[in-house]
This record gives C-alpha cells, sequence and structure tokens, in this order.
C-alpha cells in the first residue's frame, strides 16, 4: 500500500508524511480531520521514526513547597491564600526531608513547584536547591515553572536573567514546563488570574534556555479552547524551540476539572472522547523536527487512555510523580510505580526505559 494513499487527499498529513513544518492551516486541517485512526497512524510512524519502539520514563519526585498562591486561577484547584486553614510552605530542612525521602525510593530526579508566594525571598529558592545539591549530588534538580521564574523576579526585584543565574548557580539542572497554560489570550484572559502573559512565559523560557538551562514545555488543554488556540499555542512553542533547542519534551496536559473555579461557573465545554488521542497526534504532527519527545502524562489521562496515546505518537510516560499534590487537589489518584510503568510499555508492545532528566537512557528493562 502507498503510504500517500493512507491521507485520503489531505494535504496537511501528506506533507507530515514528507516530515514538512506544518502550516497553521494545516493544524487546523488535523484538528478537524475525521479519521482519528489514520491520524494517530501517521504520528505513530513519525514517532518511530525519531524515537524508535522504546518508551521512556524517569523515577521522579514531586515537592510542592508551597501552596500559598498570590494569583487565582479558575483553572486551579491547588492555590491557598495564607490565611486559609489548609495553606502551608515548607521550610528548607522540611525541603531536604523531602528529598531524603525521594532518594530513598530509588528517585533520580526532584520535581519542584510551587504557587507564587507574595513573601518569599530569593534567598529561599536559592538556599532550597543548594541544600538539597550537597545531600544529594547525582539527584537532577527540575524545578520553577516559567511563570513561578518570572513571578519570582518580579516580587524580589530581581531581572529573569538575575534569578536563573543565581538558581543556576545554586545548583538548578533544568526548568519544569508548566504556567504555559494556553497562550492565545481569548483563552488565557477567561482560564488565569495573576500569571505572566503567554510572551512572558516564551521570553523567560528564552532567557533559560540561551544561559543552558533546558526545560519541558506544555499545554492545557480540555477546558474551553477552540482548535484555533491548540495550534497556535504548538506553532509559538515550535517556534522558540527552533531558535533555542532548549525543550526537552512536550507534555499536553489534560485539565482536571474537580474543585476548580472553571467548574464552578459552569464554563466547560464538552470534548470528545478521542480528544486526547487527537491532541496526541497533532502535538507530534506539528512538532515534527523540532521536539522529538512527546510526553504522556499518564496521571492527567488515566494509565488505560495514557497506553493508547502511546500509539498515537507518544514516546514518553513522564515518570513516576511520587507526592504530587497539584493534580491530587483536583481528584486525580496519583500513585504508580516502576513496576507498573513498565508493565503498561509492555503491553503495547514498546520497550521501556528509565531516562534521566535530560532524556538520556539510563536503563533498559
Amino acid at each position: 500500500m502507498n503510504l500517500l494513499d493512507l491521507t485520503n487527499g489531505s494535504r496537511a498529513l501528506e506533507r507530515a508524511l514528507y516530515g514538512e513544518e506544518l502550516s497553521f492551516k494545516d493544524g487546523l486541517e488535523l484538528m478537524a480531520y475525521e479519521d482519528i485512526h489514520t491520524l494517530g497512524l501517521v504520528a505513530d510512524m513519525l514517532r518511530r521514526n525519531v524515537k524508535g519502539n522504546t518508551v521512556t520514563f524517569t523515577c521522579s519526585y514531586y515537592i510542592n513547597y508551597t501552596n500559598v498562591c498570590a494569583a487565582s486561577c479558575p483553572l486551579c484547584a491547588f492555590y491557598r491564600k495564607e490565611t486559609d486553614h489548609d495553606a502551608y510552605t515548607l521550610s528548607v530542612d522540611d525541603m531536604v526531608k523531602r528529598a531524603c525521602i525521594a532518594v530513598s525510593m530509588g528517585a533520580n530526579e526532584l520535581h519542584i513547584v510551587g504557587g507564587f508566594h507574595p513573601r518569599l525571598r530569593l534567598e529561599y529558592y536559592e538556599d532550597m536547591i543548594r541544600a538539597i545539591k550537597s545531600r544529594f549530588k547525582d539527584v537532577k534538580i527540575k524545578a520553577f515553572t516559567p511563570a513561578e521564574i518570572f513571578f519570582i523576579a518580579k516580587v524580589t526585584h530581581n531581572t529573569v536573567r538575575e534569578v536563573l543565574l543565581r538558581l543556576k548557580d545554586a545548583g538548578l539542572d533544568a526548568l519544569a514546563g508548566g504556567g504555559a497554560e494556553i497562550f492565545h489570550d481569548e483563552v488565557r484572559s477567561k482560564i488565569v488570574r495573576g500569571k505572566c502573559s503567554a510572551d512572558e512565559w516564551l521570553s523567560t523560557a528564552e532567557e533559560a534556555h540561551r544561559l543552558g538551562i533546558k526545560g519541558n514545555c506544555t499545554m492545557l488543554y480540555a477546558h474551553i479552547e477552540e482548535d484555533k488556540h491548540i495550534i497556535d499555542h504548538l506553532i509559538r512553542l515550535r517556534e522558540l524551540q527552533k531558535r533555542t533547542r532548549g525543550f526537552l519534551t512536550f507534555i499536553p496536559l489534560r485539565f482536571s476539572k474537580d474543585n476548580t473555579e472553571l467548574l464552578a461557573k459552569g464554563m466547560l465545554k464538552d470534548y470528545p472522547s478521542t480528544y486526547d488521542l487527537r491532541i496526541t497526534a497533532v502535538s507530534r504532527l506539528m512538532l515534527t523536527n523540532a521536539i522529538d519527545s512527546i510526553s504522556v502524562y499518564w496521571l492527567a489521562l488515566g494509565k488505560k487512555m495514557a497506553q493508547v496515546c502511546l500509539c498515537y505518537g507518544g514516546n514518553d510516560l513522564v515518570g513516576t510523580a511520587f507526592s504530587e499534590e497539584i493534580y491530587k487537589a483536583a481528584g486525580v489518584k496519583n500513585a504508580t510505580s516502576i513496576d507498573e510503568l513498565v508493565h503498561m510499555i509492555r503491553e503495547v508492545n514498546r520497550i521501556p526505559a528509565l531516562r534521566d532528566t535530560f532524556h538520556n537512557i539510563v536503563k533498559y528493562f
């Protein structure tokens, strides 16, 4: 069978098969393409071309250092105000204790993020990283989203560059990818409140990349967005990646609605059951030749859907996510183990592999 026969006359799919960079118009065509199975087949072919049959993950432990947040985003169930009875901020000693637990569980990466605390000094973040690194030199610290970095710079009266340089000097290895949400202001203005703009997120990420601090990138979907907002977001990430090559992986994050203002106000849209598959496949097709790794966040999708997404262009399961609190606050059960991730991967006839933060293979199973 001629591969082009798969496209059913779709110019966008044909261009994708040839590995060409897809346009905004191509992206809209893919988002509307009716045959989801063919879309997935083409995306999976491209995945196999660049990543082979290996599915990776890292042994990660999440530490959320505070849930106090100056922002009050309608999409978030995690944030608290300082006066709330369940507000918390971990001390540096608390952070080191959590790191000890992580290492005892075999973690090779600490994923550290939190709310926008209005009264923490830059020295708090430096001391936190330096204290952990002094105890565990080999554990990679992937911490703070571009949105957090921008806020820390603003509240401590430093430039973004100065904050990044000081955190890097303290031992920061990579940035987390959250806070991107949806870049287009038609959506962003409705789902975030008190958070950086799209341009500020992108410029902060670019500054980090220029300083040699790589990181992840994300997109939050399945809330109120339309097709055009998805494609706009992917293209903006792709254009930055073409300039810096600083993104390690792209992680589409399914919105978890429980306990959020968006749900309470009845703002959420309905999306088809195949939407997760389409987002994974279109992400692979739109980001071809830019971001090689498309991560499937099993925590947000559920393990069964995550397995199917691995057949629609995904090649990475992110990590074990021990002790994750943000999705948990929105009602998501989040327990897993390395053995379970290995089993999930083998069930879809792929080769499981443990990786490090920078997507170097540590071990095959």
